[in-house]
């Protein structure tokens, strides 16, 4: 036996999640209410054919997740209640939040058992009991062993949703993949299902290795830049982004856990630095930095998920303070003889590596064209990425051209660019020169 759950079948736009049951705000903060079971716990299980169009209530589509073998949380613990109250769960509501939890267990894998079958009517039906006429029974499948990922969200208004908190919604692609006695089980469904009994407990994801996967949703852009981040280790109850020198916590989109709305590293900027905190709030790999760019493609995204490739930089554990450093004024020594004054600040800094701001500013009679700055880098000091701006490093010599946008400076104007570098902070670069 099945149900058929609503899906939620979303169009993103700029700025908010469009959904059937209405608008769905952007989460302020992970306000978690609920907390993990304290052991293995037994529930009723139920399956859907498979995650909604273009995501699931993850925020990853159901071609992008690490597994195929998913689950669905309760959105609700409301039993006897089958009222849909908003979504995310805030204020006084979020004392009918179910270990969903406000997508806060989103990219987390439970450990799953099969247990008794039904041999009565077990069809969720509002204010009535479970498994009437009948008693659950053991058979040749209970034992039988899945890990699978937390993907979903079941928030119906029936009573498998709201009156059993311990309640799984499976995959159903899934039912016969349970494995016994190191064998696939093979025929579970359909014959043998009847709406099982299962139990179930929060565990790590199996085997992890690699680091973390980073995609912009559809419609993302600059200004409205959505991410989804999978391939966790221990799920993720947060994202926080670098922006104007200073680590800032994304929005949740929604309580789509995995999908979070970030913010250029400067303003309007395609340059992107994050890091994510896990299930614990602890930041995933010691404050691992994951600095990439918005597509090309994407203005805006037209595809459900646009997978990007990322840097990485070992990065604070803590906001950072910027850490001033001196202000060369410099008058160029060749070129097109174009003056101008060069403003460089560190933004943040940690063991090994660093951020900084640049402004460029024309202190000539002339446009200055096609501005091009070139300097001598501190010892040990090696770029890792930059942003506003092309930056090529040649040993200690960096180059520097504007981005398109802002190829030439009238007199008196000032371009901001940025970037990220390993090796010490303390000293400014050299021998700066405007051409």
């Amino acid at each position: 036996m099945s149900y058929l759950r609503r899906r939620w079948l979303s169009i993103l736009l700029p700025g908010l999640l469009v959904a059937l049951c209405g608008l769905v705000p952007l989460m302020e903060e992970s306000a978690g209410a609920v907390s993990d079971p304290p052991g293995p716990v037994t529930g009723n299980a139920t399956y859907f054919d498979g995650l909604g169009m273009p995501y699931g209530g993850c925020g990853v589509p159901q071609a992008n997740l690490d597994s195929q073998d998913f689950v669905a949380l309760n959105v609700y613990n409301t039993p006897g209640d089958y009222t849909f109250y908003p979504r995310p769960l805030t204020g006084a509501n979020l004392s009918k939040a179910g270990l969903w939890n406000n997508g806060l267990n989103c990219g987390r894998y439970v450990q799953v058992e099969i247990s008794d079958f039904c041999t009565g009517t077990n069809d969720g039906a509002q204010n009535q009991a479970f498994c009437r006429g009948g008693s659950w029974v053991s058979d040749a499948y209970n034992g039988a062993k899945l890990t699978m990922l937390v993907a979903d969200s079941c928030g119906d208004s029936n009573g498998w949703c709201r009156d059993d908190p311990y309640h799984l919604d499976l995959s159903k692609d899934s039912l016969n993949r349970f494995v016994k006695n190191g064998s696939a089980i093979g025929d579970m469904y359909p014959s043998h299902w009847n709406n099982r009994h299962v139990t179930w407990s929060f565990v790590p994801a199996p085997n992890y290795s690699g680091d973390i996967n980073i995609g912009f949703l559809q419609s993302a852009q600059v200004w409205w830049p959505a991410i989804s981040v999978s391939h966790l280790a221990n799920g993720i109850h947060g994202v926080e982004y670098f922006a104007n020198g200073a680590w800032q916590p994304a929005q949740m989109n929604g309580d789509m856990g995995q999908s979070y709305v970030i913010g250029g590293i400067t303003s309007g900027s395609n340059q992107f630095q994050i890091r994510v905190r896990d299930v614990t709030d602890t930041l995933i790999n010691g404050g691992r930095v994951y600095s990439f760019t918005l597509p090309s493609a994407c203005n805006p995204c037209g595809t459900p998920y646009t997978k990007v490739s990322y840097t990485t930089s070992n990065g604070p554990t803590a906001t950072p303070t910027p850490t001033p450093t001196p202000t060369p004024t410099v008058t160029p020594t060749g070129g097109t003889g174009a003056s101008c004054n060069v403003n460089y600040q560190v933004a943040s800094s940690w063991q090994g590596g660093f951020t900084a701001n640049v402004t460029v500013r024309n202190t000539g009679t002339t446009t200055w064209n096609n501005w091009t700055i070139t300097w001598t880098a501190p010892s040990g000091v090696s770029l890792v990425s930059a942003w506003s701006s092309t930056i090529t490093a040649s040993g200690a010599t960096w180059t520097i051209k504007p981005p398109t946008w802002a190829t030439s400076l009238a007199p008196g104007a000032t371009a901001t660019f940025g970037f990220q570098a390993n090796g010490p902070s303390t000293t400014g670069p050299s021998n700066i020169t405007c051409s």
